[in-house]
């Protein structure tokens, strides 16, 4: 079997999972020579839709059921991050020691070209976005994936599907991915930050830690990694892994290569440079001038210009539901920040504005402390509205914080109830620390519904 660039020509290859990246991995698969077997434990109409047009192109396509002695007999299992690590599909392959991977692990066995990872807890979207921005802004051919939700970036192997290969390929990975790899490895990689999530679906915060730190498993002494500085957390999951470091920091160190001076983003990478004005970055957040920072340092290390680096950052754009500002109407800042599904994101998003906050918060329980809000809370909210599944929980958690409210219908009653809690100077801000499970499909579906319904009230 020979699964390098020259292809996979022989190989039966198992993709498990019908989702984008399983997709991609059978698309990339097929293309490259491979015997392909795709399954699915669902038979919705996506999935069938995926099926078919696989299998038109020589796939075996199979819904509601794993072949799994066709897997265990093939060359290659690839993994949909979607599929959960106590899937009976993926225990049935372990009990038979049957390896798998992840599909940007297959990706990479096929990219031609420099290869930018990101990884972290909350942040890695924005940062994965922005430092092609910031290359492509500099004259870099750069093409962005992985991880990537919301439509905003293909997943890996389409970007290894394309003709002409990138200067650098900028690849989102989430611990699902890194916990299936076995050759990736990152000439620059980018960790933005780590705390507690998914806790819903790891055993523990050090199982999930641990897949974090693979990102760091095939580093050697040429890797380069971005870090944020004075994070005991991210220093342990590094480790004595080789390779160069560079920190970037909100507060200026004699470790730090990428800092706020006097309100203005700064480098330190050959000699001081001044990048941007704090005030000229168009994303909202503290947290977003550590994202900016992470990325600017990343790209400047891939080659980017300082020149190149002000101007994508002085034209990066919010993403959606990522702290985006909806409206604003008689003083009152509209805030849609779905993607928060966990609690340092809406604390980090708490600690980043500087308006009172009308905070709605809610959703499926991942089963994290929600305690830990308490202090942002406290400090930045004059109003809580707590919503869906996880709202008992918030509320035990919280009391005594801010004046509490508790909504047992619909998102339109959150919105109406906030509507009339807030006043000139607020920001309302949907920043729920929960995934959106309980009562939509995504957290796209629930920050587009949000967004509408603030733009019908008003």
């Amino acid at each position: 079997m020979n699964t390098d660039a020259t292809g996979l020509h022989g190989a039966k290859v198992a993709v498990i999972g019908l989702g984008a990246s399983g997709r991609a991995a059978a698309l990339l698969a097929l293309a490259k020579g491979g015997e392909v077997y795709v399954s699915d434990s669902r038979t919705d109409a996506p999935a069938a839709t995926g099926g078919a047009e696989l299998a038109a192109l020589g796939a075996r396509v199979e819904w509601g059921i794993h072949d799994v002695d066709w897997m265990a007999a093939a060359d290659l299992v690839v993994v949909s991050p979607g599929i959960p690590p106590d899937a009976a599909v993926l225990r049935a392959l372990d009990e038979r020691g049957v390896p798998w991977i992840s599909e940007p692990e297959l990706a990479f066995r096929f990219f031609d070209g420099p290869l930018i990872a990101v990884t972290g807890t909350n942040g890695k979207t924005t940062t994965t976005l922005l430092v092609a921005h910031l290359l492509k802004a500099s004259g870099f051919r750069a093409a962005a994936g992985g991880n990537v939700g919301g439509g905003l970036a293909p997943a890996a192997c389409e970007l290894a599907l394309r003709r002409e290969p990138p200067d650098w390929y900028v690849i989102e990975m989430s611990s699902f991915q890194l916990a299936g790899i076995e050759r990736f490895r990152p000439d620059i990689g980018v960790v933005t930050n780590l705390s507690p999530d998914h806790l819903d679906r790891y055993v523990s915060v050090e199982e999930y830690y641990a897949d974090k730190a693979r990102i760091f498993a095939t580093a050697d002494t040429s890797s380069r990694w971005v870090l944020p500085d004075a994070s005991p957390a991210i220093e342990s999951l590094v480790g004595d892994a080789p390779g160069h470091r560079y920190r970037f920091s909100l507060s200026e160190d004699e470790g730090t290569h990428a800092f706020v001076r006097d309100g203005v983003l700064t480098l330190r990478v050959k000699g001081d440079e001044a990048i941007l004005p704090v005030d000229a970055l168009p994303i909202l957040g503290a947290h977003n001038r550590l994202n900016a920072l992470a990325a600017a340092l990343c790209a400047r290390l891939a080659g980017a210009s300082p020149d190149g680096v002000a101007l994508g950052l002085r034209t990066a754009r919010p993403l959606p539901h990522r702290l985006e500002p909806v409206v604003e109407r008689r003083g009152i800042l509209w805030v849609n920040d779905s993607k928060a599904t966990n609690v340092a994101a809406t604390e980090s998003a708490l600690n980043g504005l500087s308006r009172p906050v009308i905070l709605l918060l809610g959703g499926k329980d991942k089963g994290e402390d929600f305690r830990r809000l308490r202090v942002a809370v406290s400090r930045h909210a004059h109003s809580v509205i707590v919503f869906g599944a996880a709202a008992g929980r918030l509320a035990s958690s919280l009391e005594g914080t801010a004046p509490l409210l508790r909504i047992e219908g619909s998102l339109e009653e959150v919105v109406r109830a906030a509507a009339d809690r807030a006043r000139e100077g607020d920001v309302v801000l949907l920043s729920p620390a929960c995934s959106s499970f309980d009562m939509f499909g995504s957290y796209e579906e629930r920050g587009l519904r949000f967004a509408a319904l603030v733009r019908e009230l008003l």
